[in-house]
């Protein structure tokens, strides 16, 4: 399986995706969400998962920041700003949650803000032989509890964000 995104260029994010762009949500994170396709998944996929993540934010905030949750996912695709356009997605609390924003407003894109440096962050998407029943705010603890098992493939893309100047 494989997951690409016009979004990551050259090992990098865009700078409109993130806190050099111009469009941002409750408590200030960033808004606009990147494009994304999948393709290749195995034969038996009902729905795809997502999560976008900053495995380096461990060593300034303690714990891997979540950036992004889907779940339900059944179309191989999500277009530019889907986050905010997108009715029919099912998106969980990212870690903006208590920083300046609540559950519901959390539960979005919330694009890359590195703090110190710059940071690597993670997309992966998760081919699942299920369609799990989440709703909307629901944890990355929640969806890797009903996943469990049920993982077909996993693909991921990298992409550098640096902090504003």
């Amino acid at each position: 399986m494989i997951v690409e995104s016009a979004g990551f260029t050259d090992g990098k994010i865009a700078d409109k995706y993130g806190a050099k762009g111009t469009e941002f949500g409750a408590g200030g994170m960033p808004a606009l969400s990147f494009p994304l396709r999948i393709s290749g998944a195995p034969a038996g996929t009902a729905s795809y998962a997502i999560v976008f993540d900053d495995p380096d934010s461990v060593p300034p905030c303690g714990f891997k920041w979540v950036h992004w949750l889907v779940a339900g996912l059944k179309k191989p695709y999500l277009d530019e700003d889907a986050s905010r356009l997108d009715p029919d997605i099912v998106q969980g609390a990212n870690s903006w949650m208590d920083r300046g924003t609540d559950r519901k407003g959390a539960s979005a894109y919330g694009g890359p803000s590195p703090p110190d440096r710059p940071h690597e962050y993670v997309l992966t998407v998760l081919a699942l032989d299920f369609e799990p029943v989440l709703k909307n705010g629901f944890t990355v603890e929640d969806l890797n509890r009903v996943s469990k098992g049920h993982i077909l493939a996993r693909a991921s893309i990298k992409g550098v964000y640096s902090p504003r100047e």
